[in-house]
């Protein structure tokens, strides 16, 4: 039987942590999540990372979650280790959102969480990723309601992550 992952939105895939144990995204019902493909190497590695750390700060206590997933797949930008990433993303930008398993986001390997979202919400001119911290703002349902460029700061995303949140 085939799954309609637009109908149960993204709460029911599984994924792996940055330790390798399996975690089912259901834990994120009731949540408004914000699902970021990073990379430490990346010249606005910076900017996202401590926007990011920001608004997860502001809005953790109030239903909201980052889900990062570090990849590899652009200009070898993320080549540590799984814990070498978690090492840099806390240690430097105080990072206290979920850092799952590295991911390709592209090709043949891509992962499920990925699979989802580029169905739900395509880029312009092609669906696929196209660099490191393309943002997905999904709703507490795990419904996909907006994609985001990667040069689209995660401060310009505080609004309808306020709106989702039903914060003024």
């Amino acid at each position: 039987m085939k799954r309609s992952w637009v109908k149960c939105g993204l709460l029911i895939l599984w994924v792996q942590d940055s330790s390798g144990k399996d975690v089912n995204l259901g834990l994120y019902k009731g949540k408004v999540l914000l699902v970021v493909n990073v990379a430490s190497q990346w010249g606005l590695a910076n900017t996202n990372y401590t926007e990011l750390s920001e608004i997860y700060s502001k809005y953790k206590d109030q239903g909201f979650d980052i889900l990062a997933f570090p990849c590899n797949q652009f200009a070898e930008q993320e080549p540590g280790t799984n814990e070498d990433i978690v090492q840099f993303a806390c240690s430097r930008f105080k990072a206290e959102f979920p850092i799952f398993d590295k991911v390709d986001v592209n090709g043949a390997n891509t992962a499920p969480v990925y699979k989802f979202l580029k169905n739900e919400k395509g880029g312009f001119l092609w669906d696929g990723i196209k660099w490191n911290f393309t943002k997905f703002l999904v709703d507490q349902n795990g419904h996909v309601v907006e994609r985001f460029a990667p040069t689209t700061s995660p401060r310009k995303i505080e609004k309808k992550i306020k709106k989702l949140l039903n914060i003024s």
